[in-house]
């Protein structure tokens, strides 16, 4: 048929940590909608990984992918056979690959920070742009159905009305390291390779959500710190962990929405979370940390004494937006983020249409992290607008200049 759609053929370029649950993911839907897709290719600089995927897939789509350990040779030799790259790499990896990638004429879905910096992710959306593929960003935890409830529940349902102002406060604590049982030295260690602390890493998880749930983040003040000194072994030498292990960042949104920020592990003796969202006639009180919410037994609070679970209102929402709705937002009705994600990706290459969730976003969600980052260095309060327009730069400027980004 001329207007069939042909299975998407996917290589999956890094093979550790995250990416086990995108291969979860890809998994579930080969199960669910078997042409959807095929792996074609795996590849990752440790062999090993990369044979555990391939075995993996095989066991699973019923055909072994080709095995690299070098994404230039795979390029060199499958780009022929693909259609589409999910990269899982370091950071620092990110703007490199993606670019590659795109340069080879696929598509890609880059793996949360989409860029070390916001010039690497300018670099990733000009390189989607000449090549005229897109570049969708990993992004699973919108995608949880407490999370598209919460939306409705804001934007639509107005249960509790305007939202007003938020807090999102977890305290905890990490004991020193003590001398002699020094962790190994992780990549994520260093900001020129992981770009920053939990501001950026699972913070880049929280400031999608808040954008997603109320829109762009106007200005941002902030300080952040390392209070506590902590050591890591590399070969026969120490080295100190140079990201945050503390911050207090105070957003205030285009809407006139503000909201608190704050985490630390440097706090002893009394441990505490608070995320709480404001509205004109209640609350949602979320349950869990300060990163990855609102969740399904997070409670919504009317100044009536109503009270009721944001899985209780998933009901609600489910039949306000009715049975094609849902389905677009949880096909085949998968609820986990990271198979959404992978199945949003795979559709998005399959029909030729744009992700979800694109580089530009995965740019301006990361823009509110960088702009926390940025108004700490400059002691100012700082635009986010500034930030991705390359105006203020002292936190980032270092990175971008250890990796040659102008």
């Amino acid at each position: 048929m001329a207007n069939e759609v042909k299975k998407v053929r996917l290589a999956i370029v890094g093979c550790g940590g995250i990416a086990h649950l995108h291969m979860q993911g890809y998994e579930q839907i080969k199960r669910a909608e078997p042409e959807k897709f095929e792996i074609v290719a795996v590849c990752d600089p440790i062999d090993e990984r990369a044979q555990e995927f391939a075995n993996w897939a095989e066991q699973f789509q019923g055909k072994r992918p080709q095995v690299y350990t070098d994404h230039e040779v795979l390029l060199k030799e499958e780009t022929d056979n693909l259609d589409a790259v999910d990269i899982n790499t370091p950071h620092h990896l990110h703007h490199l690959i993606g670019i590659a990638c795109l340069e080879a004429g696929l598509h890609v879905m880059i793996e949360k920070p989409i860029g070390i910096t916001v010039k690497a992710t300018k670099a990733i959306m000009e390189a989607a742009k000449r090549a005229g593929k897109f570049a969708a960003t990993a992004e699973n935890i919108r995608r949880g159905v407490p999370q598209r409830t919460a939306w409705w529940l804001f934007n639509e349902n107005k249960l509790i009305g305007e939202i007003t102002l938020f807090y999102a406060i977890q305290v905890g604590y990490l004991p020193p390291t003590q001398p002699g049982q020094e962790p190994e030295w992780h990549w994520r260690v260093n900001k020129f390779f992981s770009g920053g602390g939990l501001v950026l890493d699972s913070g880049a998880h929280f400031c999608d959500t808040i954008r997603y749930l109320f829109g762009e983040v106007k200005q941002v003040h902030a300080v952040v710190k390392r209070i506590v000194p902590r050591p890591f072994r590399k070969n026969d030498e120490l080295v100190i962990d140079d990201r945050e292990d503390t911050w207090m960042a105070v957003l205030e949104f285009e809407s006139g929405l503000m909201g608190l920020w704050s985490y630390t592990n440097t706090a002893p003796a009394h441990e505490f979370t608070q995320v709480v969202y404001y509205a004109t006639e209640g609350a949602l009180v979320d349950i869990g940390d300060a990163f990855h919410g609102p969740r399904g037994d997070a409670l919504v609070k009317h100044v009536n004494g109503q009270v009721r679970s944001l899985n209780e209102l998933s009901k609600d929402f489910r039949a306000a937006i009715g049975e094609e709705k849902w389905q677009k937002l949880f096909p085949h009705d998968f609820t986990n983020g990271f198979t959404l994600e992978c199945y949003d990706f795979l559709d998005a290459v399959q029909n030729n249409r744009p992700p979800e969730i694109t580089v530009e976003d995965g740019l301006r969600a990361k823009a509110i992290s960088f702009a926390i980052y940025e108004a700490s260095a400059t002691g100012q309060t700082v635009k986010v607008q500034d930030v991705i327009d390359g105006n203020v730069e002292v936190y980032q400027r270092p990175i971008n200049e250890h990796w040659g980004l102008q």
